[in-house]
């Protein structure tokens, strides 16, 4: 590890996108790891705020953990320069993905071509499936684990050819590249109709009065379940009809009118842990709870 070369090691307890900046400046650092709400929420500092930092110590930007809207990236490369690689893995350890700026401005949206096992892309008949064609995501390796005292986990995760999954949806190019849709579990079946949420949601970051977004399922009469669009503003005073009404023309030529969210709410916050994972199953949960009551 960089700490164990001897590395300098700086940690935020705690994420702000100014303070971060401040910090590279500080501390010159030279490597920096982040997720894409790290840059969504640096991107929406006022461009005076974000251009006083000196960064120049900066020579490689890493993200992760989630997939990343093309123009959030993009704007990054724009403002950092060609640093910021990402990376796509789990705890599990099966395998990896990994693209530098470079690739990726003529492979935008991708995660990288594998440099750890072998990718698999499969259908639900478990058949491998072309390229350009989305599926669930299996690696191919020597040694893979199984999950502790869960047999039925590690046996959902399981290809009979003996690949593994993280349970993520996705699809190759023709270069061997790899695009991730969404998580298998996220998706939305609404009037028989599969909606991956990471779409929807890469296009709401992307308007300047939202701060964050959380797409979920929610229980629905007709249609199984509807969309809903869980958003933090950037000032919570915006929150309302008009900044509903602004969003749905934001999406509707973006978007297929199957997708657009039946339902907005807003919130002060998103139930998100300081590495910046979101815990969508606390709004489903919550929706579902509300279903519940009303019927």
């Amino acid at each position: 590890t960089a700490h164990r070369l001897g590395a300098t090691i700086v940690v935020m307890e705690k994420f702000d996108p100014e303070f971060a900046l401040a910090t590279i400046e500080k501390y010159k650092v030279t490597d920096s790891q982040w997720v894409p709400t790290h840059f969504v929420r640096m991107l929406k500092l006022d461009p005076q705020v974000r251009e006083k930092y000196d960064l120049s110590s900066h020579q490689r930007a890493l993200h992760a953990a989630a997939p990343c809207p093309v123009p959030v990236k993009q704007a990054m490369i724009d403002w950092w320069g060609p640093i910021v690689n990402e990376y796509y893995a789990g705890s599990e350890g099966i395998g990896m993905t990994l693209i530098r700026s470079v690739d990726w401005l003529t492979h935008p949206g991708s995660v990288g071509r594998a440099i750890h096992g072998t990718l698999h892309v499969c259908g639900p008949d478990g058949e491998e499936v072309p390229p350009g064609t989305d599926g669930l995501i299996y690696f191919e390796n020597d040694i893979l684990p199984s999950y502790h005292n869960d047999p039925d986990k590690t046996a959902d995760a399981m290809h009979p050819m003996g690949w593994m999954t993280l349970g993520d949806i996705g699809h190759v190019d023709e270069d061997g590249f790899l695009y991730l849709t969404d998580r298998k579990s996220h998706m939305i079946i609404s009037g028989g109709v599969n909606i991956y949420p990471q779409e929807i949601e890469n296009l709401l970051v992307t308007h300047d009065k939202v701060m964050d977004a959380a797409v979920i399922g929610a229980p629905d009469a007709d249609l199984g379940e509807k969309v809903v669009a869980v958003i933090q503003p950037v000032h919570m005073d915006d929150a309302g009809e008009a900044l509903e009404s602004e969003l749905r023309d934001f999406l509707a030529p973006q978007l297929a009118r199957i997708k657009m969210p039946r339902l907005f709410e807003f919130r002060a916050q998103l139930p998100r842990e300081a590495n910046g994972k979101l815990y969508k199953r606390e709004l489903r949960d919550e929706f579902a709870a509300r279903a519940q009551e009303q019927a």
